[in-house]
């Protein structure tokens, strides 16, 4: 199956950061670019044999490559006529070989001047002088492409990758960098925590970083928007100005996220998603295999982590603030179970579902089907609801679970078990505890009050959020708080 142009990117962008080192080269932004330009995003017929530089065929010049083809081609004068030529051309066995090849191809001392060069425009400009091509447009056809695409954030990927002084790198995630000055230089402890804050404001991930100038004596590791980008803010090998305990910062990561301005502090979906992503890339190049959260402030600040561990901390253990707000409080345990199952570490927690009171009961859910495609899910959903019987769907391990109830008395779970029988369903009675309880990420005040004002809703619930002591019930059973939403519409819509 063909690529689409960001698939062919991001394949010619990884292949591309981990040859670029090897030779000298700083930034990969142009030679993404080149690709795409040269290669119609891989779809030309040099394309075909994993030429995508448009690279003529020199005896002798590369090791990687699989042999040559015939081919021809347009080039152009400097009086700017074109004129055709047929060549042959390098083929190789595999998109890294060709990318591997086109380091190998301006490896050459023609191409000497391209070594540590930072600036991609001025790269493209020494390429072309060097004879690279022929086309007297040919840096601003592939800046273009550069600026289009939004390349340059590869770039500061190939820094990042390399800078492994003491040990330490930064998240290749990262959409953006927004260095703040606001930070104690090296860390004087390895790294075993990781500690999420909350920024108050649905802030993007520059804004964030903005926050953080000269003389505000506060910062963090990194910053994650309201649409889940990420942000480097003080790079890892750094201790940050963030949870008013120079002992915590020293040895964690910091990461603020936005959130609501207002309790509980809610973070948007997207946002939450990039908080667990960050995580989990954190642990992976740090050499965590599991997270811990001990939900005790005394129990966790005097743990010392064992061999590949890293302990989750928040910010109102050390000083008189809610942060990270209740919202991200009560998903602590939820955060840890999801970073751990991507390190392959299991839970215990089989089950993800809507906000309840966490009274440390268990609960009793009756089960009605567990589906790998959504639409199934949504179909048997359908069908109950159509019974008359209130059902939701939650997703678990790649599963869509249709599941009716949350009983924390069996008996009562057992009567609906029968009603559920009774109308033809193939049920069980599953069961999770509220203390364990993971819950789903919810979108911002602001987006519920819009479902409210267009008459829609995002719980699989409900149909409508509804009015007056209605509305109240259901937004707080989802976990929101119902004055925010209130203060959201009023705010938006009145």
């Amino acid at each position: 199956m063909a690529m689409t142009n960001l698939q062919f990117i991001e394949a010619i962008a990884g292949a591309a950061i981990k040859y670029a080192p090897q030779f000298g080269i700083c930034v990969v932004s142009p030679i993404i670019a080149q690709a795409c330009l040269e290669s119609g995003y891989g779809t030309s017929y040099k394309a075909q044999y994993h030429n995508y530089f448009g690279m003529k065929y020199r005896k002798n010049r590369l090791d990687c490559h699989s042999g040559y083809f015939r081919d021809g081609s347009q080039e152009q004068k400097a009086d700017g006529t074109y004129y055709p030529v047929t060549d042959d051309w390098y083929a190789f066995e595999s998109l890294d070989a060709g990318v591997k090849g086109y380091f190998q191809y301006t490896s050459i001392p023609r191409y000497d001047n391209l070594k540590g060069v930072t600036d991609p425009h001025k790269y493209l400009e020494l390429i072309r002088e060097d004879g690279y091509a022929t086309s007297l447009d040919y840096v601003k056809n592939v800046w273009a492409v550069v600026e289009k695409m939004g390349l340059t954030k590869y770039d500061e990927r190939v820094i990042m990758e390399e800078e492994t002084k003491m040990g330490y790198t930064n998240s290749p995630l990262i959409d953006c960098t927004v260095l703040s000055p606001n930070h104690s230089g090296q860390r004087t402890h390895k790294i075993d925590r990781i500690t999420p804050h909350c920024v108050v404001g649905q802030l993007s991930a520059e804004s964030i970083g903005a926050c953080f100038p000269n003389g505000r004596e506060a910062s963090c590791n990194y910053g994650v928007g309201y649409d889940g980008r990420q942000c480097l803010i003080v790079e890892e090998k750094n201790r940050s100005w963030c949870t008013s305990s120079s002992a915590n910062d020293q040895r964690a990561i910091t990461i603020e996220v936005a959130s609501d301005k207002t309790a509980p502090y809610a973070f948007t979906n997207e946002a939450y998603k990039g908080l667990v992503e960050l995580c989990i890339d954190i642990c992976k190049r740090n050499g965590f295999n599991k997270v811990l959260w001990f939900a005790d402030k005394d129990k966790s600040l005097s743990y010392e982590p064992k061999a590949g561990e890293c302990v989750l901390t928040v910010h109102r253990w050390f000083t008189n603030k809610s942060c990270p707000g209740d919202w991200m409080y009560n998903r602590m345990s939820q955060l840890a179970a999801e970073i751990n199952n991507a390190l392959g570490v299991q839970s215990g927690n089989d089950d993800v579902a809507i906000k309840i009171p966490n009274d440390g009961k268990t609960l009793y859910r009756v089960q009605c089907g567990a589906y790998k495609v959504k639409a199934n899910a949504d179909n048997q959903l359908k069908a109950i609801k159509a019974k008359g019987v209130d059902a939701f769907i939650t997703q678990v391990d790649g599963l869509y679970k249709v599941q009716v109830g949350a009983y924390s008395i069996k008996s009562n779970a057992d009567v609906q078990l029968a009603k559920m029988k009774s109308l033809g369903f193939d049920c069980f009675i599953t069961t999770v505890k509220m203390a364990d309880e993971a819950f789903v990420p919810r979108k911002s005040a602001e987006e519920i009050a819009t479902e409210i004002w267009t008459g829609k809703c995002s719980d699989s619930r409900w149909d409508v959020w509804g009015n007056g002591d209605t509305r109240k019930e259901r937004l707080e059973a989802a976990g929101y708080n119902y004055n925010a939403v209130q203060e959201a519409i009023a705010r938006l819509y009145k």
